[in-house]
């Protein structure tokens, strides 16, 4: 007989694991179906931090061989030991993905190792079937939680070989820096890995079929970092698809659009996209129906057209992000227990590490005028800010978007140092549904990138002092 559980959830990502360790504390018994090794998904494993670590290392050796005599620090030319730099990845992920197994066991969360798929109803009790390496097992419990998250998008006429055309996960492993990296793709993925292996010292094509990089970004942030990409050495084609790639001793890639002719590198890289992971699942079995982006159809509460299956993260619709996912994983769980918490899909902030760093929640200028809204702008640039200065990253600046009677905070785009820190204080205005009233008022220290947002918001009001 298999064990009975309140919630079984397939998927260890980030939507997966919250849910789990937020239905432990409210002592629902949970059990957790990951085919991975490791807790984390995507994100933790082969996403988020990983990415992240790179692009800090890189960063680093960057400063170092390009920017330190600025500041009076005189030092040989900086050599590049990328095992080392690797290893130092590879321990991130282990010690954090050892802190969530860690949570689990502490709250009492079963782990299955295994693929899991729905299997049929018995009375009240539904059945997950698990493929681990010991044969298949079946849970059972009174909810199923769908948390399998997203893959990469493989184009028919790209396949992946993991070793010369590849996805992230592969950019992540390079064991030598390539001497020319071809990226498929201008949005978040592409340009943050292009930039880890151009600081290290690759010549980087980016390729993107759109006439500007990163859609859906407010359009004058956009231009700003593509400049800024440029000038550090990147090469960017718009307008431009990628039509075929001959493997050999090397790659050549035929291009097509505004930029045709062959490219020749050693890595191409395929960031195309990704797509819900909805494979062997058993959606289709079990009678759950998928919208026309082929992502899993739930309610407010994350039900899925089947009684008793939910899902949420990168299966249901809005942005593949971690903290979105991780957002709806508390919700979905306090949502079966009888309370009514929400996620403000208007208030997602995104955020790309590149350097410099962009950073937006809201409304971009484009959608604002799409939809016909008046509204007034505020910026501020950061070679104006004291603190920008000192630390010698003055490039790009804070865009405030506002309503002009009330001064209604409708989106804030930033490029430039920690925007992925200053995000989160108009996050939190704009969730409150403050205004620039409400930032004037708000004492924010001296000297600091902090005071950037408060006088792009100013400014969006004609007050600005400082621009």
């Amino acid at each position: 007989m298999s064990e009975h559980y309140d919630l079984i959830i397939i998927g260890g990502g980030p939507g997966g694991y919250v849910a789990a360790l937020r239905a432990a504390q409210l002592d629902l018994k949970v059990a957790v179906v990951e085919k991975r090794d490791a807790l984390g998904g995507t994100c933790l494993n082969e996403g988020c931090i990983p990415s992240k670590a790179l692009l800090d290392s890189s960063e680093l050796f960057a400063l170092a061989r390009d920017r330190f005599d600025r500041h009076g620090i005189l030092i040989d030319a900086p050599q590049l030991d990328l095992a080392k730099m690797l290893k130092r990845k590879r321990d991130i992920i282990q010690r954090l993905t050892r802190g969530i197994a860690s949570l689990f066991k502490k709250g009492g969360i079963a782990l299955v190792n295994g693929t899991g798929r729905l299997g049929p109803d018995i009375d009240d009790l539904r059945q997950v079937l698990v493929t681990t390496a010991d044969g298949e097992q079946t849970l059972q419990g009174k909810t199923i939680l769908l948390a399998a998250g997203s893959e990469a998008i493989e184009l028919p006429h790209l396949p992946f070989d993991g070793k010369q055309i590849g996805q992230a996960r592969d950019a992540l492993e390079y064991s030598e820096v390539p001497e020319h990296l071809v990226v498929l793709g201008g949005g978040y993925i592409g340009l943050e890995l292009g930039s880890v292996w151009l600081r290290l010292g690759a010549k980087v094509t980016v390729v993107e079929m759109l006439e500007e990089i990163l859609p859906n970004t407010d359009l004058e942030i956009a231009v700003q970092l593509r400049r800024s990409l440029e000038k550090q050495g990147m090469t960017i084609l718009t307008g431009t698809r990628v039509t075929a790639a001959a493997t050999g001793e090397v790659v050549t890639v035929t291009l097509e659009g505004d930029s045709p002719g062959d490219l020749v590198c050693d890595k191409l890289l395929v960031a195309a996209g990704r797509r819900p992971a909805t494979a062997g699942l058993g959606l289709e079995e079990a009678g759950i129906r998928l919208t026309d982006q082929k992502q899993i159809e739930v309610d407010e509460n994350y039900a899925t057209s089947k009684a008793g299956i939910y899902a949420i993260g990168d299966l249901v619709a809005g942005p593949m992000l971690a903290h979105k996912a991780m957002d709806e994983g508390i919700t979905f769980v306090e949502r079966l227990l009888g309370r009514l918490p929400e996620v403000d899909y208007d208030l997602v902030p995104g955020i790309m590490y590149t350097m410099p760093e962009l950073a937006a929640v809201g409304a971009t200028e484009e959608q604002l005028k799409e939809r016909g809204v008046v509204y007034n702008v505020g910026k501020f640039p950061f070679m104006a800010s004291g603190r920008a200065r000192c630390m010698d990253e003055p490039e790009g600046m804070v865009k405030v978007l506002a309503a002009p009677d009330s001064g209604h905070i409708l989106g804030v785009h930033i490029m430039g140092p920690k925007a992925s820190e200053l995000i989160a204080e108009a996050v939190s205005i704009m969730a409150f549904g403050g205004s620039i009233e409400d930032v004037e008022l708000i004492m924010h220290p001296h000297p600091t990138l902090s005071e950037a947002f408060k006088e792009a918001a100013l400014a969006a009001a004609g007050k600005a002092v400082h621009a």
